[in-house]
């Protein structure tokens, strides 16, 4: 089962269960679209794999099978992205 992170790892933008606009790689490192869309390629940046909008759990299941309340931060993460832009 997913985890349902809670926030954009890039930005700590809140990312809601319901949200249509969050992005996973097969990790589960959990974007929002505004730094996917910043991404070289859109590839995760920690691990380069593709990235997939999210799947919304469905609110009666919520209950039993709630969202992570972890909030996982990569705090180099805009460092990262400018070197690779700088990089070319």
């Amino acid at each position: 089962m997913l985890e349902i992170r809670p926030s954009c790892e890039c930005c700590d933008r809140d990312l809601p269960p319901d949200a249509t606009d969050a992005y996973i790689c097969t990790f589960e490192c959990t974007w929002c679209a505004d730094c996917v869309a910043t991404f070289p390629g859109r590839a995760c940046p920690n691990c380069g794999g593709t990235l997939e909008r999210r799947p919304v759990r469905p609110a009666h299941l919520l209950a039993a099978n709630p969202p992570s309340t972890r909030r996982v931060l990569a705090p180099d993460c805009r460092d990262r992205l400018a070197a690779a832009a700088q990089a070319g």
